[in-house]
């Protein structure tokens, strides 16, 4: 069973490469492939209706696509985003931070990046053509959320932070869920599948690409606060053999947010993969679900528009399906049920739709070193420690000791702070827009600002150091309106069962990111993972091979 797990995984991998080479939008395996090459249909004709379709392709639609397909389950994927698999002229899939071009944001004029300014001039972000780039920071007012587009979602973007979180605030946050289940079987399967590993430590001490974080490390120990190794799904021997100049460099090439080359274990290449390699599996690129229905025989009914590399669409057209599976984000998935609901194409859904919504308490900030305490020229884009004060009654605090690595000596220490932030938005409907719009303002992000000036006042204070504000724009310090962690909105045993389901109808499950209700004290995506696993063991004893 191993070896033809593996066998079909590389072959599954093979597909998507292969698909991307042919500039395919529907991506599938045929049953019996006998290469890489032929294991692509030319052009596998458009879905009308599939036995399972999974909207989504991030960390619970790669989960719930390859148990669906290892069930024997005929399953679409539908993915708003691209297939990232083509090098561009420049020999490259992804563009780095330093130089951004259209593969960076999704259908933007100019890049948004995280830091806007530095030393208050305009020298980070750049013009781009608009393109189905790889990373959309999506506005909602006072509040805007990254999230990852193409095949893969968040995890082609994210900083590989694989962070399994306390038990004691697991249960806090879902306490409808077994956490013996999810800490012997389910959170271990995620690591094991994901391809977690952690940095060797005598390398850490002694390379130049972790100065940055040594420094940080010793200034927090400094003020009495404890540090943590921090696990990735980036592979640390790849990033060796980078530092040692046998590889290619990507993590040491400033790649991260916009997509790393090399060296990183995104979904495509782990979960999805191996999903492709089912046979049962395939793939329907830039198409985005407009609408759901309830039809009279029980199948669900989607509207779906096909775009093209301008954002046009190109093509609408209505997929059905027995079994349907929301794992579009925390965002997407929210979005088509809280309009399937108030349009009355589900009238069943309930209040909680649209609820229990917050950015992870995520606040993001930077402090001013002296001359003499560099942080380095040269940084890994891929952090591997953290803070770690979440076990403070008072002020729980996680804060990811982020790189800054444009290329110079800069003397500033950059963190992603995780608050315990009780605040929580609602979605409401935008019938003008045919959208969902999020409910939030800047005061429900201030515990937020509070928590992290906390825990970093003790820092600056031992070390007689201040805060940067030429980072985030408006002279601000604490970057506020904006996060990477978003969660909520389709709380699990409130909108959905303890495994799921959502309630009022059958047969429709929400694998992602939405289920957690706003919190969960470090990077989520680990957590999203083993959940998914979970609710597809369930899923699954409701499902036959043939999906009827």
């Amino acid at each position: 069973m191993t070896s033809d797990l593996t066998r079909r995984h590389f072959l599954g991998l093979g597909a998507l490469q292969t698909a991307a080479a042919l500039g395919l939008t529907r991506i599938a395996l045929s049953a019996t492939p006998a290469s890489a090459a032929s294991a692509v249909q030319a052009e596998p004709a458009a879905t009308t209706f599939s036995p399972a379709i999974v909207i989504g392709s991030g960390y619970g639609g790669a989960v719930a696509a390859l148990r669906l397909g290892q069930r024997g389950v005929t399953t679409t994927v539908l993915e708003m985003g691209r297939l990232w698999d083509t090098p561009a002229a420049d020999g490259k899939i992804f563009c780095n931070t330093s130089s951004p071009d259209q593969r960076s944001m999704w259908f933007r004029n100019r890049t948004e990046a995280p830091l806007a300014t530095f030393l208050w001039l305009d020298l980070v972000n750049k013009n781009i053509t608009p393109y189905p780039g790889v990373l959309d920071r999506v506005h909602y007012g006072d509040m805007s959320v990254y999230v990852g587009r193409g095949v893969g979602g968040g995890s082609l973007v994210n900083g590989g932070m694989a962070v399994t979180p306390s038990r004691a605030y697991f249960e806090e946050v879902l306490p409808q869920v077994d956490s013996t289940a999810m800490y012997s079987t389910y959170f271990p399967r995620a690591n094991s599948m994901l391809g977690v590993n952690t940095v060797d430590p005598a390398w850490f001490e002694s390379t130049e690409w972790y100065q940055f974080a040594r420094v940080s490390r010793d200034q927090a120990h400094s003020a009495g606060l404890n540090t943590t190794f921090v696990p990735n799904v980036y592979d640390f021997s790849y990033m060796k053999a980078e530092a040692a100049g046998t590889a290619t460099k990507s993590a040491l090439d400033q790649e991260v947010i916009y997509g790393n080359n090399h060296g990183k274990r995104s979904v495509d290449k782990t979960y999805l993969a191996s999903a492709i390699g089912t046979g049962h599996v395939t793939i329907e690129t830039l198409s985005r679900v407009r609408a759901v229905r309830r039809a009279a025989d029980g199948t669900y009914v989607l509207t779906v528009d096909r775009i093209d590399l301008t954002g046009a669409v190109v093509e609408t057209r209505e997929v059905g399906c027995r079994y349907l599976f929301l794992a579009a984000g925390s965002l997407g998935s929210t979005e088509i049920l809280v309009r399937a609901r108030e349009t009355g194409t589900l009238p069943r859904l309930n209040a909680s739709v649209g609820t229990a919504w917050g950015g992870n308490g995520n606040i993001m900030l930077a402090r001013a070193n002296y001359l003499w305490n560099p942080t380095g020229a040269h940084q890994s884009t891929i952090p591997v420690m953290g803070i770690d004060d979440w076990s403070n009654a008072s002020n729980p605090v996680f804060a990811e000791i982020a790189p800054l690595p444009i290329g110079f000596e800069t003397w500033i220490s950059l963190y992603l702070a995780i608050t315990k932030n009780p605040e929580r938005g609602t979605f409401s409907y935008d019938a003008a827009t045919d959208s969902a719009r999020l409910n939030w303002t800047l005061a429900q992000n201030q515990p937020s600002v509070k928590a992290a000036k906390t825990l970093f006042d003790r820092i600056n204070r031992k070390q007689g150091t201040i805060y940067r504000y030429d980072l985030f724009g408006g002279n601000k310090a604490f970057a506020d309106d904006f996060c990477y962690h978003p969660l909520g909105g389709l709380p699990l045993g409130r909108a959905t069962d303890a495994y799921g389901r959502v309630s009022g109808y059958d047969h429709l499950y929400v694998t992602d990111s939405s289920l957690i209700p706003g919190s969960i004290g470090v990077n989520p995506f680990v957590t999203i993972t083993a959940l998914a696993e979970r609710l597809m063991d369930s899923a699954l004893a409701e499902i036959s091979p043939s999906g009827v």
